[in-house]
């Protein structure tokens, strides 16, 4: 039972091992044999039965099924049959076929070959195609770049660089030649560096040496900008007064119009020719080395040198040549290279951002300008000539509207002109004292000849001269002033002008001018003209007749100050009528020229009495006179009577009220001051300390030259004296001698000290010393005649008169 119960279990085993070899893969196969065999002992005797069980199970099938399809097969076959022929003939065919086909397809397959190998060929020059495409703008790109840095294009070529470095390198980085590119842009960067910045130190050079022809430019048409704008205003005034003035306007626009015309054309002709600073100067330079330090990131370096550079070429600009101050041509090339240096600093402030500031512009000008005040203020020291001083002048105007122009200020230019102003008018009167001595030299001091009409024009055209008794005369005719009149009053005329020409362009009022113009023309007469005239009076060659010319010629010039004032009134149209208007010193200054030449007068007179006296030759131990005037003293005499007369009837037909009362003044003066002076030096005469002794003979013959001075005082050599007020001159020689003549001692002793003495004007001391003189020669000359009575009653006289005088003499030193 128990074998029979475990056959029944493995039964369903078998079959399902058997379901699973004819199910599963061959591979499988061993695994589920191998099941078999571990099973029970019997197991395997009964999987085989059960495996041949199934065979034969499997044969029945396979049976039945061939037995099905056995009719089928066998039709199959001999249809097979059948078609056995013609599938022989097929492979016949085919296998030709198939040989035709190989042999046919020898060629195709060569071209196939062929075909392969260009598209293999055609893919890789695809390949290097598209590899060259992105190579080539890189190399395109590199090539341009040493194009550009040949070309000098440098900011360009950083440019490249740049694009080379961020776009198209990245594209080609795993190719050698890239890295190789790439390794050559720091030199080349450095290279451009270099070249560019010694671009810039050719360019420094450049316009360095360039900088006064700039300059010039610039000064060039700024004059002719600043011409144009003054015609114009002119212009404008004159149409302006119009209606006031017709006649002188008129001629004056028209005139402006001619002038403005021809400016106009000048302008026109010289319009191709105008420069600017960029047509001189290429400042490419510049630009390109800004912009390449600027792309380098180095910029600040770049401004730090380019300032560096400049303010040592203005050190060097500003430095003048040792010789500049000689000529104006060494002044204009100063102040063009000083120009040009400013307007290529503007220019580079202008059309660059950063490399120079306004700040540092201003600042770098205010460093030269007071390089350039201390410079002129100390050069323009040395300028003794007028001329070149209002040369200079211009030139510093010029110089100071140019840079005004480009926005410098130049105040202190305008406040320095002030200085120059003064030594421009130092130097001026300077001049002109020469021009004054000059013609003083050449004036033959003789009222001016007129011998018609015309000469007559010529000279009212010359001198404000107004004198209706000499126009009524006639021909030949005599101005009284002499030919260097006119000429002086021309001359104080053409020194306004030059005083005026260096006030003009000072951007200064008419007021102001007016001021100027008046002061200047008074230190011109007050200094110069008023020095020329004394020391013109005072020289020796100037006789008396000159110095009376002198004076006539200084009453007019003093008379012409007034034209003066017009002339200068008219050139700044301000009324002498306003407030602080400085008025002309013209009166003091002749008046002073007048008193010093009267004086000259008296002095010369005075002179050539002494002269005449040093000619006396008195024998002061002449027993008796000559009975006649001493020689010397007629000649002085004749010669005071020629001189008076002169003066009185100088010229004749000149003789108008004016000289007239001049002249008789002057002679009335001369005339009374000369007969003092001869009264005195005839006093000093007789009481000479050196004059030991006179005789009675030489007091006699002295009287009788002190007679005919007498005579000659009454005889009134000049007219116009009252009474014997001529001859009072002589009151204390008269006196003197009347009291040793007479030898009335008793009375002058008696009446000495009263009002109505007749000896009033004997000083006792005077009497003491001339009685002593005679005292001693009586003394020398009596030693035999001591015995005689009537000398020895005049001795004791003497000798009892000299105590007496000895006593006045004591009692007035003592109450003095």
């Amino acid at each position: 039972m128990a074998e029979g119960g475990e056959a029944l279990g493995t039964v369903p085993e078998h079959e399902r091992i058997l379901q699973e070899i004819e199910s599963t893969d061959t591979a499988c196969v061993g695994p589920t044999l191998r099941s078999v065999y571990d099973d029970q002992p019997n197991a395997h005797k009964k999987f085989m039965e059960k495996l041949d069980a199934c065979i034969r199970n499997h044969d029945k099938e396979i049976e039945k099924m061939c037995n099905f399809h056995h009719q089928g097969f066998v039709d199959a076959i001999t249809e097979l049959l059948k078609v056995r022929a013609d599938a022989e003939k097929l492979k016949v065919q085919v296998t030709d076929t198939n040989r035709r086909f190989q042999d046919a397809g020898k060629e195709v397959i060569v071209q196939t070959e062929d075909i392969i190998r260009c598209r293999i060929q055609q893919r890789n020059i695809t390949t290097v195609v598209e590899k060259l495409q992105l190579c080539l703008p890189v190399l395109e790109m590199y090539s341009k770049l040493k194009e550009q840095v040949s070309m000098k294009r440098y900011y360009s070529a950083l440019k490249t660089m740049e694009q080379l470095e961020n776009v198209y390198f990245p594209r080609v980085s795993q190719y050698r030649f890239c890295q190789l590119m790439i390794d050559t842009l720091p030199k080349l960067r450095e290279d451009i560096k270099e070249i560019s910045m010694s671009d810039l130190k050719d360019f420094l050079e450049s316009i360095r040496k360039h900088s006064d022809k700039i300059g010039e430019t610039a000064m060039k048409q700024a004059q002719q900008q600043k011409s144009f704008s003054v015609i114009l205003q002119k212009q404008n005034n004159a149409r302006f007064g119009k209606n006031t003035h017709v006649d002188n306007d008129s001629i004056l626009e028209e005139k402006n119009d001619i002038v403005l015309k021809h400016v106009l054309e000048e302008e026109a002709e010289n319009e191709e020719e105008v420069l600017t600073v960029q047509d001189l100067v290429d400042f490419s330079p510049v630009y390109r080395c800004l912009h390449i330090y600027s792309a380098l990131g180095d910029e600040e370096t770049f401004e730090n040198y380019y300032r560096k550079q400049r303010k040592k070429q203005a050190r060097l600009v500003l430095q003048p040549q040792s010789s500049v101050h000689e000529t104006v041509d060494g002044y204009r090339r100063y102040f063009t290279q000083i120009v040009g240096f400013f307007v290529v600093e503007d220019h580079i402030l202008h059309v660059t951002q950063g490399l120079v500031t306004r700040a540092y512009t201003d600042e770098l000008w205010n460093m030269a300008l007071s390089k350039i005040i201390a410079v002129l203020r100390a050069h323009s020291s040395y300028c003794t000539d007028p001329d070149l001083v209002l040369e200079l002048k211009n030139l510093i105007v010029i110089f100071a509207d140019t840079l005004q122009g480009y926005g410098f200020q130049v105040n202190r230019l305008f406040d320095l002109l002030f200085e120059i102003r003064d030594q421009y008018n130092e130097t001026l009167l300077k001049k002109w004292a020469g021009i004054f001595r000059d013609i003083f030299e050449e004036d033959n001091y003789s009222p001016i000849p007129i011998g018609s009409e015309e000469e007559y024009k010529v000279v009212i055209s010359k001198f404000p001269f107004q004198d209706p008794d000499l126009e009524k005369q006639s021909f030949p005719k005599k101005f009284p002033m002499s030919q260097s009149v006119p000429l002086i009053y021309i001359q104080v005329k053409e020194f306004i002008y030059a005083s005026l020409k260096f006030s003009e362009s000072l951007h200064r009022s008419s007021t102001e001018i007016d001021d100027m113009l008046r002061k200047s023309t008074n230190l011109l007469l007050t200094r110069i003209l008023s020095s020329c005239l004394l020391n013109l009076i005072r020289k020796p060659h100037i006789g008396l007749t000159e110095l009376v010319q002198i004076i006539i010629n200084t009453t007019h010039l003093e008379q012409a100050c007034k034209y003066l004032e017009d002339f200068i009134t008219n050139i700044t149209n301000i009324s002498q009528e306003t407030a602080h208007t400085t008025r002309l010193y013209g009166l003091s200054t002749f008046k002073d020229a007048r008193h010093a030449a009267e004086g000259e007068i008296y002095t010369k007179l005075n002179q050539k009495i002494d002269e005449f006296v040093q000619l006396a030759d008195y024998d002061w131990t002449m027993a008796e006179s000559d009975g006649r005037a001493s020689g010397y003293l007629m000649d002085l005499i004749n010669f005071l009577r020629s001189i008076f007369q002169v003066f009185t009837h100088l010229p004749t037909k000149a003789n108008t009220n004016d000289y007239a009362a001049m002249s008789g003044k002057v002679a009335q003066t001369a005339c009374m001051s000369a007969c003092q002076h001869l009264s005195t030096s005839l006093m000093q005469m007789l009481l000479d300390s050196e004059l030991k002794q006179i005789s009675m003979g030489a007091v006699q013959q002295f009287n009788l030259d002190v007679i005919q001075c007498e005579l000659f005082a009454s005889s009134e050599p000049v007219p116009g004296f009252q009474g014997d007020t001529l001859q009072l001159a002589f009151i204390d020689l008269r006196q003197l001698l009347d009291l040793f003549m007479v030898w009335d001692w008793s009375t002058y002793l008696a009446d000495y000290g009263q009002p109505a003495s007749k000896y009033l004007r004997v000083n006792p001391h005077t009497a003491l010393t001339l009685l002593e003189k005679m005292k001693d020669t009586s003394k020398k000359n009596n030693i035999f005649a001591q015995f005689r009575k009537n000398d020895r009653d005049r001795q004791k006289l003497i000798e009892t008169v000299v105590k007496q005088l000895r006593g006045l003499v004591t009692g007035m030193s003592q109450h003095m």
